[in-house]
């Protein structure tokens, strides 16, 4: 009798994969193999089970394995380990998923799922008897990073990472930092003034030394890999120099040009040349070169000569400049969805519909109203307002997820209203109120006390104009049974929010994964990876990722920063043997493998007077593309052979 060779090891996964799986009949079949050797056990993930998987390993005198279990994405890497302990090399093993791929699939069909089974744990051992040794190579990491977004996540990432001793560089389209939440009065469930909690967060990063900070400017391009990126950041001019200005604002008192205000979501107009807000950071104004009199007309340069310090420089043009860091965090934020899409509600149609974010504004001290509560156009105190959740939101025509926030949010404009116009009558138009967080449920509860406020069950239909100026908010109230309609003279729309404007550019620099239904970044790992990507060496968190609040955006944004100060502490980083590699002697240097690679990991060189193509180990992921796209057959991923294939399907269709 031959000496076994491969062992293949059967995890029952408790009911997971045994309750579908006939997982004796499977061994059986695969004991009639004369290479091969079997054990199972009820859960192989576990300490005895990865204890007994070493030890029979090393009685047994295999050198390959196979294990027949779950997923390779979250379990390869514990039964790597195993055969290192003992004493194989870790990229001996073949892991078959007949969980996913066989028991979940085929729930009910006990012969089917156990056939399948059979079929492709055959094919992995066919597979492994052909696998080489691999090893890592260890590459140097440059010890900087780069966040992406100045807003709560970036600040917080980047803080996070400069107090460990890192360098930073921080890049934020907008003239300062802060994002939505700058634009926020207070938060809930605390009521905590927003800019009184952000502000000194935003001067810590201007007064760090290990942050570099470029607002006003974009990420134009990144190249490299994971430890050694290349970094182009185009920096916009702001007319204005940065080292000799002082602040004193002289220039936008006396500028005569005007624009609609971006920070107040368009209820009022600033200056063209401006800070964003009293709190800015940097406080620095910024001219706008689309309504500067100057750059448009050449008239006017009031501003320059006003400036006691000369700081006004309109032959400024901005430039690009490039850092080198080893690890991305990107924390490009969220935006309101556009409630002019909604039509029924009549936003942008009568100016006494406004959006969650604009009533933030006119609530905010240094505001449009400077804290009074006045209809936009109108110029008038609300008596009666409607708040209306889910605009947009878990709405297949819009946006068929949860905004996340918006059911809080309603509740604190509520308490905006009543402590701004204590007798004014508030009705909130919802399906239910989710209040889940910490503190949630006992917010949702005081703001239900309050005098003259009123939940209605039902989301609201329509939202109509009448004579008098007034509006009707019209819904179904299933409690009634019946249409209901409530004339009121203001209405705030809780609109749902999608991935910042800027995320699209960093998702096509990177080759970032998104949501299709809303443009947000894919983690890695919904459960286990919560804030790392399939890019090497880029973390997201916050909004970008997904909608939700501020402690959850601050948490996230710390975890991002965690892995990258491990990733950065280390000093270097271990490359994936699973790569493409080139036989140059059939390579005909034909580019067709450059235009299909995602990575940008495959380039021309020049060996003995010919072209042939070239694998950077550092950036090529395993994908196959280029091997699938060869036409001389010259590429091949390490350990997935074209004749390891080959073999696969021969046995699969045996």
């Amino acid at each position: 009798m031959s000496k076994a060779k491969i062992a293949v090891f059967l995890c029952h996964c408790g009911t997971n994969i045994a309750g579908v799986i006939d997982i004796e009949r499977v061994a059986k079949e695969i004991r009639r193999i004369p290479d091969a050797v079997v054990w199972d056990h009820r859960f192989l993930c576990s300490t005895d089970g990865v204890e007994s998987m070493v030890n029979n390993i090393k009685s047994s005198g295999v050198d390959r394995v196979v294990v027949a279990a779950c997923s390779f994405r979250t379990h390869e890497p514990l039964f790597q380990e195993a055969l290192r302990r003992a004493e194989l090399n870790p990229y001996l093993l073949e892991m078959v998923n007949i969980r996913e791929l066989c028991s979940w699939v085929h729930e009910g069909e006990k012969e089917k799922a156990t056939e399948k089974a059979i079929r492709i744990i055959k094919a992995a051992i066919t597979k492994v008897r052909n696998n080489k040794p691999l090893e890592r190579k260890k590459l140097p990491i440059i010890p900087a990073a780069l966040v992406i977004g100045g807003g709560i996540a970036g600040i917080r990432a980047a803080l996070d990472i400069a107090d460990a001793g890192f360098t930073v560089y921080l890049v934020e389209k907008e003239p300062s930092i802060g994002g939505n939440m700058a634009k926020l009065d207070k938060t809930f469930p605390t009521l905590d003034c927003s800019i009184c909690i952000l502000g000194p967060l935003m001067n810590a990063v201007a007064q760090h030394p290990n942050i570099k900070l470029f607002t006003y400017s974009e990420v134009l391009s990144i190249e490299g890999r994971v430890g050694e990126f290349l970094v182009k950041i185009l920096r916009k001019p702001r007319y204005v120099r940065e080292d000799l200005c002082k602040g004193c604002l002289i220039c936008i008192a006396k500028c005569p040009g005007k624009a609609i205000d971006e920070f107040n979501a368009g209820l009022s107009y600033r200056k063209a040349i401006y800070i964003p807000y009293p709190q800015a950071v940097p406080r620095i104004p910024v001219i706008d070169p689309n309504t500067c009199l100057y750059i448009q007309k050449g008239v006017c340069r009031i501003c320059e000569k006003l400036c006691p310090v000369g700081a006004i420089d309109f032959s400024q043009r901005g430039g690009v400049i490039e850092v080198r860091v080893g690890a991305i965090v990107v924390a490009t934020g969220f935006e309101e969805y556009n409630a002019s899409n909604i039509y029924e509600y009549g936003y942008s149609k009568y100016p006494n519909v406004v959006t969650g974010l604009q009533l933030e504004r006119l609530a905010s001290s240094y505001g449009p109203t400077e804290g009074r509560l006045i209809i936009p156009g109108l110029g008038k105190e609300p008596r009666r307002i409607a708040i209306v959740n889910c605009v947009g939101s878990r709405d297949e025509r819009h946006l068929p997820y949860c905004c996340r926030v918006g059911c809080m949010a309603s509740l604190k404009h509520t308490w905006y209203v009543k402590h701004l116009l204590p007798d004014a009558e508030v009705f909130i138009f919802a399906d239910e109120i989710r209040a889940s967080g910490k503190g949630f449920e006992e917010f949702y509860r005081r703001i239900r006390q309050l005098p003259k406020v009123y939940i209605v069950k039902g989301r609201a239909s329509e939202v109509r104009g009448n004579p008098n100026g007034t509006l009707s908010v019209r819904a179904y109230d299933p409690a009634l049974g019946r249409e209901i309609s409530i004339e009121v003279d203001f209405v705030v729309l809780e609109v749902g929010i999608v991935a910042g404007r800027g995320t699209e550019a960093v998702k096509n620099i990177l080759k970032l994964g998104v949501l299709p239904s809303s443009g947000f970044l894919l983690e890695l790992h919904p459960k286990l990876n919560p804030v790392e990507t399939a890019v090497d060496g880029v973390y997201i968190c916050g909004a970008a990722a997904g909608p939700k609040d501020i402690p959850e955006t601050v948490a996230q944004a710390s975890a991002a920063a965690s892995k990258v100060i491990t990733l950065l502490s280390r000093g270097y980083i271990e490359t994936q043997p699973y790569i493409a590699k080139v036989d140059e002697e059939l390579c005909s240097g034909c580019r067709i493998c450059l235009t299909v690679c995602e990575y940008n990991a495959i380039k021309i060189v020049e060996r003995g007077g010919r072209n042939v193509a070239y694998v950077d180990e550092a950036l090529c992921k395993g994908c196959g593309a280029c091997v699938g796209s060869c036409p001389s057959r010259a590429i091949e991923v390490l350990n997935l052979g074209l004749k390891q294939v080959e073999e696969m399907v021969a046995e699969i269709l045996r």
